[in-house]
């Protein structure tokens, strides 16, 4: 199963795009896990997950989550219209891409 990390800072709007990210897969017919947490709390999953999307209000924090992942998996910002939309279906699409 594919586990996905959403990096934010509060947490609260990207739960909602969690929730339509899992719509868009179970219509798909997929199983994944989504997390959403914010960047002090990335270190504690870094390990566990195949790919890292960083919301647009923390994308300055992408070079310390570079940092925490190392390399390991890919690290993307989130587009700022899919993410205003919450447009599950696309930020999904994004992060299977980054994967495969």
């Amino acid at each position: 199963m594919k586990k996905l990390l959403l990096v934010c800072a509060a947490g609260m709007s990207t739960s909602l795009l969690v929730n339509k990210m899992k719509d868009a897969a179970k219509e798909k017919g997929m199983e994944l896990e989504i997390l959403a947490l914010p960047v002090s709390e990335c270190e504690s999953v870094a390990n566990e997950v195949d790919v890292v999307l960083l919301g647009p209000q923390v994308r300055y924090q992408k070079p310390q989550v570079d940092t925490i992942i190392a390399g390991r998996v890919p690290v993307e910002v989130i587009d700022m219209r899919d993410y205003g939309t919450m447009n599950g279906k696309a930020v999904l699409e994004k992060a299977l891409s980054l994967i495969e």
